[in-house]
C-alpha cells in the first residue's frame, strides 16, 4: 500500500500540498540535494520512492544501516558513468543517513559539489545534530510530521477499498470502536497500523485468502489483539528521549502534576534508564526548586537511594514520589545567580581582599586577615562587610523568589544588601585612602576601625530611613518623587512601601540607574520605577518635561529630596520649578539631612544607659557640653559638602515659594552600635582630634569612669541618630 504518486500520498500537506515547493520541484523534476527528516511511519522512504517513480534521473538507493563506503563508492561510479555517457543526472536515496559517521558523510561532499549526484537522506534524528553541517549545508531539510488521527483513518479506508493492493475484494466490516483502537493505538505511524490492519483481517477469517466478495468481520478482540501495545516513539539515544525528558522537565518546572506524571510514565513505559531521570530530577531539585524548598533535594535523592534498593516495577512508586513532589513543590530559580558570578569570573581575576584572606600564613607579615570581622560575635550573627572584591563591590548575582524558604528570607537579605551598597566612603569614619601592600600596626588598625564603621554606617543609614518614611508615611497607592544621592537605597524604600503606586526617581549617574533596576528586579510584585539622572534634569534636556509629566499625570503624594546636602543645586532648581508649575497637583514637598553632628556625640548614647550614678550623670553632662562646644563626637565624622551646596538650597526655594513656610522637624532613630576596648581607646587617642581636646579636660579617673559605662551600655548598644526635616506645604 507504500503510495506510488502524489496524489495518493496521505498526509505532510505542509510540504507535498498543492502549490508547496517539494510538490513542484519533484513534478519538475528539478529536485535539489533534500534531507527528510521525521518519525517512523510519516513517509520519509515513500516520497523518495514516489521521486524515483516520477523522476528521469537515474536512482539509486542505499541503506546506511547496511552500506559503507565501498557501497557509496560503486554507486558514484554508476553516478558518474550515466552523467558520462548518458547525460542524466543522479539521485542518490540514503536511509538512515544519520548512521553514517562523520567520514561516511565526508566521503560524500565532494560528490554533492560538484554535481554528479543529488542527494535524498532520510532519518528519524533530528538532522542538525546528526548530519555533517556541511552536508546540510547543501542540502534543504523538510521536517515530517507524525500523521493525524484523519490521516490514519484515510490510510485505513484506502486500504479497505483498493481491489489490487488492499481489501477491495472483500468486505471488511469492524465492531464499533475495533477499527478506531488501530487508529489510536498506532499513535500516527502509518507503518504500524498497516501492518496491525493487515493482522487484524488476514487472521478473522478461516482460510487466507478467501473467495472474492467474502465478508469478514474484525472483532474489538482481533483488534486489540493486533496491535496490543502503542508504539510509543522513543529511542534512548534520539530526539524522541530528548523531546520526551524536556516535556517531562518543563512540565515539572511549570508544577503541572498530571502531565508530569504523564511524561514520566511514557518513559518508563518506553524502556528509559531510570537513573537518568533521576539524575535529571536531583539537576531540576538545585536549578529550579532551590532555596524555595531546600528539602527537594533531600527527597529526590532518598528515592534515588531507594530505587537502587528496590529496583523495578516496585520503584515507579519512588520515580512518581520524586516527581510529584518537585512538581508540587515552590519553585525558584534563584541559583542561576552562581552561573553570573562564573562570568565574572571569566571576564576579570580580582584580587581577595587582605581580611578575607587566610591568616594562619601571612598575617604577621602582612596583615592577611586582619579587619576581618566574625559575624557571630554581632548580633544576629550578621555584620555588614565587604566580601566582594573591590573592583566588583555592588555587583548583584543573586536575586531571592518571595517562595517557600527563600521567601522567608527575602526581606533580610534585600534590606540589608540595600544598606550596604549605599554606604558612601564619606560615611567611613577614618577611612584609609588606600590599600596598603606593607603592613603596620598603624595599617592594621585602620583597618579594623574601616570595617567596623562599614558595619554602623550600614546600620545607621537603615534607621535614618525609617525615621523618615515613618513620618512622612507613604501608602500603598501613593505616587512618589523622590531624588537620591545613595544609588538607589531610600528610592527602594518608596517603591516597596507605595506598592500599588509608582515611583519617579532622580538619580546620580548611570551606575545608580544600573543598581536602582537591579534591586528592584527582587521587587516583582511593584511597578518598576521610572528613573532620571542629574545630568538629564538641565533645561536644555528631556528631564524637565518628564518630571512635569510625572507631576502632572501621577498627581504624587509629595516630593522628597533624599540628603538634601548631596543632591546638586540645578536638581533642587528643576524640581521646585516644576513643583510650583504643578503646585495644585503635588501636596507636600519634603527635604531631610542627617544631623551629623547631633548623631555623631558620645555623651548622647552612653546617657541611655540605666542606673547611672551621680558622679556618672556628672561626667556625661561634661561630656555633652564637651561634644556640643567641639560640634560633634567621634563617630560620623562625616566629609563636608561643597559650601554651594551646604547653605544655599533653601533660597533655592524661596523664589518659588515665597509666602510658603519652610517648617524644620527633628526625627529620632536608634541603631544597634556596639563600643569595642580597642575602638573606645582609638577615640581617646592624643593622636586624633577629638581624643587630643578629650586628654585636655578629662583625666584618668574620667575615662575609667567612661570605660565602666561603657561597658554596661554595650549590653544593649543602641546609639541614637538625628534627621533634620523640611516641610514645605505648596
Amino acid at each position: 500500500m507504500r503510495p506510488r504518486t502524489l496524489d495518493e500520498f496521505v498526509g505532510q500537506e505542509h510540504i507535498v500540498g498543492e502549490g508547496r515547493l517539494l510538490r513542484r520541484a519533484i513534478q519538475k523534476d528539478q529536485l535539489s540535494s533534500v534531507i527528510f527528516a521525521g518519525p517512523p511511519g510519516t513517509g520519509k522512504t515513500t516520497l523518495a520512492r514516489i521521486i524515483a517513480n516520477t523522476t528521469k534521473s537515474h536512482f539509486i538507493t542505499l541503506n546506511a544501516v547496511l552500506s559503507g563506503v565501498a557501497d557509496l563508492r560503486e554507486a558514484i561510479e554508476q553516478a558518474k558513468t550515466y552523467r558520462d555517457m548518458y547525460g542524466r543526472k543522479t539521485i542518490l536515496f540514503i536511509d538512515e543517513v544519520h548512521r553514517w559517521n562523520k567520514s561516511q558523510q565526508d566521503a560524500l561532499l565532494p560528490w554533492i559539489e560538484n554535481g554528479t549526484a543529488i542527494l535524498i537522506g532520510a532519518t528519524t534524528e533530528n538532522p542538525f545534530f546528526e548530519v555533517n553541517r556541511a552536508l546540510l549545508s547543501r542540502s534543504r531539510v523538510f521536517v515530517l510530521k507524525q500523521l493525524t488521527r484523519d490521516d490514519l483513518f484515510r490510510v485505513a479506508q484506502m486500504t479497505l477499498g483498493d481491489k489490487e493492493r488492499g481489501y477491495g475484494l472483500y468486505t471488511v466490516e469492524f465492531e464499533e470502536g475495533a477499527l478506531e483502537h488501530l487508529v489510536d493505538t498506532a499513535d500516527g505511524d502509518a507503518r504500524s497500523l498497516l501492518n496491525a490492519l493487515e493482522l487484524a483481517v488476514e487472521t478473522s477469517t478461516p482460510q487466507w485468502p478467501p473467495p472474492e466478495g467474502s465478508k469478514i468481520f474484525v472483532s474489538m478482540s482481533a483488534a486489540e489483539e493486533s496491535i496490543q501495545r502503542r508504539a510509543v516513539l522513543y529511542d534512548k539515544d534520539g530526539d524522541y528521549h530528548f523531546d520526551t525528558i524536556s516535556a517531562f522537565i518543563k512540565s515539572v518546572r511549570g508544577s503541572d502534576p498530571d502531565a508530569s506524571l504523564y511524561w514520566l510514565a511514557r518513559m518508563v513505559y518506553a524502556g528509559e534508564d531510570p537513573d537518568f531521570i533521576l539524575r535529571r530530577l536531583l539537576i531540576l531539585a538545585s536549578e529550579d526548586i532551590g532555596l524555595a524548598d531546600p528539602q527537594a533535594i533531600n527527597v529526590v535523592s532518598a528515592c534515588a537511594l531507594a530505587f537502587d534498593r528496590v529496583g523495578l516495577p516496585e520503584g515507579q512508586f519512588h520515580l512518581a514520589q520524586a516527581t510529584l513532589y518537585c512538581a508540587l513543590a515552590p519553585k525558584s530559580n534563584s541559583t542561576l545567580g552562581y552561573f553570573d558570578a562564573l562570568q565574572a569570573v571569566q571576564s576579570e581575576q580580582a584580587e581577595v581582599p587582605d581580611h578575607l584572606k587566610d591568616a594562619n600564613r601571612d598575617k604577621a607579615a602582612f596583615g592577611h586577615g586582619e579587619g576581618y570581622q566574625y559575624p557571630h560575635a554581632y548580633r544576629d550573627h550578621w555584620v555588614a562587610q565587604q566580601y566582594l572584591p573591590a573592583s566588583l563591590a555592588g555587583k548583584l548575582f543573586y536575586f531571592p523568589s518571595q517562595i517557600g524558604f527563600e521567601g522567608t528570607r527575602r526581606a533580610e537579605v534585600l534590606v540589608r544588601r540595600e544598606a550596604q551598597l549605599a554606604v558612601l566612603p564619606s560615611d567611613i569614619e577614618n577611612e584609609s585612602s588606600s590599600q596598603s601592600l606593607v603592613w603596620s600596626k598603624e595599617g592594621e588598625s585602620r583597618t579594623r576601625w574601616r570595617i567596623r564603621s562599614e558595619f554602623s554606617a550600614t546600620e545607621r543609614l537603615l534607621a535614618i530611613r525609617k525615621a523618615v518614611f515613618d513620618f512622612v508615611l507613604p501608602a500603598p497607592v501613593d505616587n512618589i518623587l523622590i531624588t537620591d544621592p545613595r544609588l538607589g537605597f531610600y528610592a527602594m524604600e518608596a517603591i516597596r512601601r507605595s506598592s500599588e503606586g509608582k515611583v519617579f526617581a532622580v538619580l546620580n549617574d548611570e551606575s545608580a540607574r544600573m543598581q536602582l533596576e537591579n534591586l528592584s528586579k527582587a521587587i516583582t510584585e511593584i511597578l518598576q520605577p521610572e528613573i532620571l539622572l542629574y545630568d538629564e534634569c538641565n533645561n536644555g534636556s528631556e528631564g524637565p518635561k518628564k518630571i512635569s509629566a510625572f507631576l502632572e499625570e501621577a498627581q504624587p503624594a509629595f516630593i522628597l529630596v533624599c540628603e538634601v546636602e548631596r543632591i546638586p543645586l540645578s536638581v533642587i532648581e528643576t524640581l521646585a520649578f516644576q513643583a510650583k508649575q504643578a503646585a495644585s497637583k503635588t501636596a507636600r514637598f519634603f527635604a531631610f539631612d542627617i544631623d551629623a553632628s547631633r548623631s555623631s556625640m558620645l555623651s548622647g548614647a552612653l546617657s541611655a544607659v540605666a542606673n547611672l550614678g551621680k558622679e556618672e550623670t556628672k561626667f556625661l553632662e561634661r561630656l555633652r557640653e564637651f561634644e556640643l562646644e567641639r560640634q560633634g563626637g567621634p563617630t560620623y565624622a562625616a566629609k563636608p559638602h561643597t559650601q554651594q551646596n551646604r547653605s544655599n538650597w533653601r533660597d533655592v526655594l524661596h523664589p518659588h515659594f515665597p509666602e510658603a513656610i519652610l517648617e524644620s522637624i527633628t526625627l529620632n532613630g536608634a541603631f544597634t552600635r556596639p563600643i569595642d576596648d580597642e575602638e573606645l581607646a582609638q577615640w581617646l587617642d592624643p593622636g586624633t582630634a577629638y581624643g587630643k581636646v578629650f586628654r585636655s579636660i578629662f583625666n584618668q579617673k574620667d575615662i575609667k569612669m567612661m570605660e565602666g559605662i561603657v561597658q554596661r551600655y554595650n549590653r544593649s548598644p543602641s546609639w541614637p541618630i538625628f534627621v533634620s526635616l523640611y516641610e514645605l506645604r505648596l
